[in-house]
């Protein structure tokens, strides 16, 4: 039977009972709240359901809405003056660093803003990038997890101000990546200290709401204390079947591939107000509260990003992933505006007889022949051969392979792999499917031209065993705890230890964030020796954080009898 929690929950102290639940009681509340105020300032997140909220406001009965949607260019403006961000690229964009201004109809704007000065009676004013009008008397915040935004890009949504419904979710995700969620993060921490009221919007037709305050000090509790994201699962091609058991997943679905368990630029927290939960982007909190969560040191380095993900990828009984290779720090600055590209380790959590990873080039093979046959194979000229051009190595549970970008690499299948990696996620560059096309059908986007650019020749056999199978050392041994360095590369920036735990041991942070997995044993408890914060139970598999502002933590089994295995990522 398994104990891994799909649905995390952070209690909120102090702020119990303040979650306001449904449509009607939401009316009610912000009917009492909105007595004898004039300007009431209805912001959003992009992908909320803009005719589902305008429902709710109109109930309030107020003689004028403003439309934010009015006051964006057109289509076709916004669409002209993105292309060279967007790319013909089915998949990769270039980074937007702009802001919501920067497709607004200034005249519009001003006079939205000279309107809602002479206004006299109860005026609304609606939409993404609402709180640019003016503040107002009230501010509510509608906010939306990114995974909800990119299923509702599946059922039919279109982008923001955008009709390209039928479009498919890749080039809507690439759209969202690149821009949209970048400069709406930007916008919402702009207002965040302001707001009055947020309303999740993640459940169609049942709105949650809470104080703004109630919301700022659950997020600033969390910044003290170890706590969990929101996994989500997701079938594919290549998927396997070991998460639907450990992770009691439904037994219906085909498989699931893949799942992201601890990648807070994605994840959402659960926010847990006795009453009733809600639940946010966890990157509110990355955004919010960047040193208490990071670290000065991290911080300083990276910004508010959380530089560190982990996840799933499940092969067994299933198929291996598609052969890959991640840009060059240089590359992805210079074709997509990152600051830091998609280091990457597979650690294997569990194995089947006969799993494998393919890691590196084989001594002696020529580039242009293996670049060559790549191009016919994915032309169906040929299949092409894996193991002539890339080392294939056995792979057993709790190995780990490491894979600093510019590394050909892919897991084969019957393997379960624990990806410690850096946050970027979706610079993949395939290079050969195994001739297979995506669950839709569609051919999966291969990126064989620019692999070429970016794959390291020179990492071949030998020092591909030197350097990235199992480059374990000991760190420290005695009766309580075996640590080990198990990575990752001096090429990469995360640093990864292992802890076999007899019975405890006490972890200084040094002001760093700690991102951690149980590997091995039922069950664990995360303690302060300080009892700053409650304890904390994680189970097989979880993935948890422990903020910079935790100085120092304890973990051991709840089984005394029972030795288990914790696995740590840091920012070296």
């Amino acid at each position: 039977m398994t104990n891994y929690n799909k649905s995390p929950m952070t209690k909120i102290k102090g702020q119990e009972n303040t979650c306001i639940v449904g449509k009607e009681d939401i009316i009610q509340t912000l009917k009492t709240a909105i007595k004898d105020k004039k300007t009431i300032v209805f912001d959003t997140y992009v992908g909320v359901y803009d005719d589902e909220i305008l429902a709710i406001l109109k109930a309030l009965n107020p003689k004028t809405i403003i439309d934010m949607k009015s006051i964006f260019k057109e289509e076709e403006t916004i669409t002209e003056q993105l292309k060279a961000h967007l790319t013909d690229d089915r998949t990769f964009g270039k980074m937007y660093y702009g802001e919501v201004l920067d497709f607004m109809e200034e005249d519009k704007l001003e006079q939205a803003r000279a309107q809602v000065q002479k206004a006299d009676d109860l005026t609304f004013v609606y939409g993404f990038g609402a709180s640019l009008v003016t503040k107002g008397d009230l501010l509510v915040y509608f906010d939306m997890a990114r995974w909800e935004i990119q299923l509702r890009y599946r059922k039919g949504m279109g982008n923001y101000k955008c009709s390209n419904f039928d479009e498919e979710s890749l080039r809507k995700n690439k759209r969202g990546y690149f821009i949209e969620w970048r400069i709406a993060d930007k916008h919402k921490m702009t207002v965040f200290n302001d707001v009055d009221f947020f309303i999740d919007t993640n459940i169609e037709n049942h709105p949650k709401m809470v104080t703004g305050q109630a919301l700022r000090e659950g997020l600033k509790q969390i910044a003290k204390q170890p706590f969990r994201t929101v996994p989500y699962f997701d079938p594919g091609v290549w998927g396997g079947q070991w998460m639907k058991e450990v992770c009691g997943l439904d037994p219906e679905k085909p498989n699931y591939a893949w799942s992201f368990d601890g990648v807070p630029e994605e994840n959402s927290l659960y926010l847990d107000f006795e009453n009733d939960y809600i639940e946010i982007p966890a990157m509110d909190l990355v955004l919010y509260q960047p040193v208490q969560l990071l670290g000065e040191h991290v911080y300083s380095r990276f910004g508010a990003e959380f530089p560190i993900r982990f996840d799933f990828l499940d092969t067994i009984d299933g198929q291996p992933l598609s052969l890959q290779v991640h840009p060059l720090t240089e590359y992805i600055k210079k074709e997509f505006g990152m600051t830091y590209t998609q280091d990457e380790s597979y650690y294997i959590l569990d194995a089947k007889e006969g799993a494998h990873v393919f890691l590196g080039i084989k001594e002696g093979i020529d580039p242009q022949s293996m670049i060559d046959d790549l191009r016919k194979a994915n032309k169906g000229e040929i299949l092409f051969d894996a193991e002539k051009y890339i080392n294939k190595f056995p792979a057993k549970k709790h190995d780990h392979f490491l894979i600093p970008a510019g590394t050909c690499h892919c897991s084969g299948n019957n393997a379960m792999v624990l990806e410690i990696s850096a946050t970027p996620y979706i610079f993949t560059f395939k290079l050969w499917d195994w001739g297979r096309v995506g669950m839709d059908g569609k051919p999966r986007p291969i990126n064989v031209e620019r692999g070429k650019e970016v794959i390291q020749w020179n990492r071949t056999t030998d020092w591909v065993k030197e350097n990235l199978v199992n480059a374990v050392y000991e760190v420290e041994k005695n009766e309580h705890y075996v640590e080990e360095h198990t990575g990752l590369h001096e090429l990469e920036f995360i640093e990864t230890r292992r802890y076999w735990i007899n019975d405890e041991i006490t972890v200084q942070t040094k002001g760093n964030v700690n991102m951690l997995n149980l590997i091995e044993g039922k069950e664990a408890v995360i303690e302060s020796p300080n009892h700053e914060f409650d304890p904390y139970i994680v189970h097989y598999a979880e993935t948890f954080i422990v903020p910079a502002s935790v100085k120092e933590y304890s973990i051991r089994s709840t089984d005394p009898n029972e030795k288990i295995g914790v696995i740590r990522a840091y920012v070296r």
